[in-house]
C-alpha cells in the first residue's frame, strides 16, 4: 500500500518539486497551499489521479487561519513535509510586532499545531516520517534577517526535540537546511549580490529546488532508516 505524505507549502518551488518527486516515487500526495490555487491546479495535472490525495487551502499566518486549516486536514498520513515559508529582509528595529507575529505563526506555531493534529495516528501505527525545511540562517544567523533566523532556528530545535520524543514509536524527524536556492524567495537579490554569493559557495552556483527535494526524499525513505534528529545541509559546501 503506498504511503501518503502531506506537503505543507506545496505551491512554493521546493514544495512543488518535492510533491512531484514523491509522486514519481509512488507516494500518495496531499498538499497545502495559501493563495496560489492556480499553481496547485497545474501541479494536480502532473500527478496521477490515484496518487492525488487532496488539496487544502489555509492561511498559516494567523491563529484563525491556522485553526481553520487544522479542521480540514486528514488525521491519518504516513509522512509530513513542512516546506512553508515567507521571508523578511529587514533590520530588527524596522520590523513591526505584527510582522514578527506572522513569521512566528508561519514558521513555528503551524509546525507545532499541524504536527499535534497528525502525530496521534503515527504513534498508533508505530511508524512515520517528518521532514522540516529550515534554512542555513537557522544554523548560522544572518544580519537583516534576525527574525527569520530566529524562527528557522526554532524549527531546528523542534526537529531535535521531537525526534527524541517520538523515537520509541518508530517515528523519525529530520530537517534540511538549504543555502542559497534559485527560488522566488531569493528574488530580492540583485545580479551583483547573486554573483558575490556564488563566488563564496565552494560549488560555485546556486542550488535548485530539485536538489532540496532529493534530500527530503532521502530523509523520508528507507535509505535513511537509522537517521533521526539530523539536520542535512544542502548548501554547496557554503557553511
Amino acid at each position: 500500500m503506498p504511503k501518503r505524505c502531506l506537503i505543507i507549502g506545496a505551491s512554493g518551488e521546493i514544495g512543488m518539486q518535492t510533491t512531484e518527486l514523491l509522486a514519481a516515487e509512488g507516494y500518495e500526495v496531499a498538499v497545502h497551499y495559501h493563495t496560489n490555487q492556480q499553481r496547485i491546479s497545474e501541479l494536480k495535472q502532473r500527478i496521477p489521479n490515484q496518487q492525488w490525495a487532496g488539496a487544502y487551502q489555509g492561511d498559516l499566518s494567523t491563529a484563525a487561519g491556522l485553526d481553520s486549516l487544522i479542521g480540514k486536514l486528514p488525521s491519518d498520513v504516513d509522512a509530513i513535509v513542512f516546506a512553508q515559508g515567507n521571508h523578511s529582509n529587514q533590520l530588527l528595529q524596522e520590523m513591526s510586532s505584527a510582522e514578527m507575529d506572522t513569521m512566528y505563526y508561519v514558521h513555528v506555531k503551524s509546525l507545532w499545531l499541524i504536527t499535534h493534529k497528525l502525530l496521534p495516528s503515527m504513534i498508533s501505527n508505530k511508524s512515520g516520517e517528518i521532514v522540516v525545511v529550515s534554512s542555513v540562517w537557522g544554523e548560522e544567523g544572518a544580519s537583516t534577517e534576525v527574525v527569520y533566523s530566529s524562527v528557522k532556528g526554532a524549527q531546528i530545535s523542534f526537529v531535535k526535540g521531537l525526534a527524541k520524543e517520538t523515537a520509541p514509536s518508530n517515528i523519525r524527524v529530520n530537517g534540511v537546511t538549504p543555502g542559497v536556492i534559485d527560488t522566488k524567495m531569493n528574488g530580492h537579490l540583485s545580479a551583483e549580490e547573486l554573483a558575490i554569493l556564488e563566488s563564496e559557495i565552494p560549488l560555485g552556483r546556486l542550488g535548485t529546488g530539485s536538489e532540496v527535494a532529493q534530500a527530503i526524499l532521502f530523509l523520508l525513505s528507507k535509505r535513511s532508516s537509522y537517521i533521526s534528529g539530523h539536520i542535512l545541509r544542502v548548501n554547496g559546501g557554503w557553511y
